[in-house]
């Protein structure tokens, strides 16, 4: 799939999300706007997966270990086929199969139920560990938050998947800088985010988050070190926008972790993103 239709599908995919939340009104907006091109990569270009088949053994996984990216989430196996558009207005409501965070159980097409901050990051390299001893040749992908990054049990993860060499493990960092309580800096100031992760042991690169072509350069990157039999797992750093691509998301910052979607302002979005 060509670059340009990959944009055409991260627009429709921002639109998913945010008629989805208006439909219950309000929602976890900002954080599921801001990773939508990597999960367009993923689902459209990158994983080995058949969304008709989604138990299939030996696929490829993600892991969006930021559950409440859900709705980003939703809106893209919704448009990549597992389930009708139609179930994305469901999102929240009473017996729905869409919570609001990711949930295995409910949903299908999600891997792995995470919300939990960290846990998701964990199973992900279970998960990796797992296809490294079934031989299976898959790849797991897993995306944290950075805010989640203050959670120890984050770096548990990244020590274990080091000394395992998972080398099959390609982790996104969604860096926006912002968290539900504040920006990232102001609650546990990090050291440098590149060399933190390399000092665990990662190949790491940072790239613009917003930007296809790069995110796909990464991901050849990545294969180019498995050729050269790099033991390593991979970071890829995302630097991203917090509510990407709907004006009133990106100015409302930090608010835009969970927040209200009128009739006024979906068509004030949908505007927006059929004029991008």
């Amino acid at each position: 799939m060509q670059i340009l239709d990959l944009v055409r599908i991260t627009k429709d995919i921002r639109k998913l999300i945010i008629k989805s939340i208006a439909s219950i009104g309000s929602g976890h907006l900002g954080g599921s706007l801001s990773i939508v091109e990597v999960l367009t990569v993923l689902y459209f270009r990158e994983m080995n997966i058949v969304p008709n088949n989604p138990k299939k053994e030996g696929r490829d996984r993600l892991i969006v270990s930021k559950g409440h990216a859900g709705p980003g989430v939703y809106a893209t196996l919704s448009r990549r086929g597992y389930f009708p558009e139609e179930k994305l207005y469901t999102l929240n409501k009473i017996g729905t199969d869409l919570p609001s965070h990711c949930d295995m159980n409910k949903t299908v097409g999600v891997d792995m139920t995470t919300g939990s901050l960290g846990q998701g990051f964990s199973s992900a390299v279970g998960a990796a560990l797992g296809s490294k001893i079934r031989n299976d040749c898959a790849t797991i992908y897993c995306i944290i938050g950075d805010g989640e990054c203050d959670e120890g049990q984050v770096w548990e993860a990244a020590m274990f998947a080091s000394h395992a060499q998972l080398n099959n493990l390609v982790v996104f960092l969604d860096y926006n800088k912002m968290q539900i309580d504040g920006y990232v800096k102001d609650n546990k100031n990090p050291a440098a985010v590149i060399s933190k992760w390399e000092s665990f042991g990662f190949n790491t690169q940072f790239v613009d988050g917003h930007d296809i072509k790069a995110i796909i350069e990464a991901l050849d990157k990545v294969k180019s070190y498995r050729k050269a039999k790099s033991d390593k797992p991979n970071m890829i750093i995302l630097d991203t926008i917090k509510g990407k691509g709907v004006s009133f998301a990106e100015r409302a910052l930090v608010g835009s972790h969970s927040m209200p979607v009128t009739k006024e302002r979906l068509e004030q979005a949908l505007k927006e993103l059929e004029e991008v």
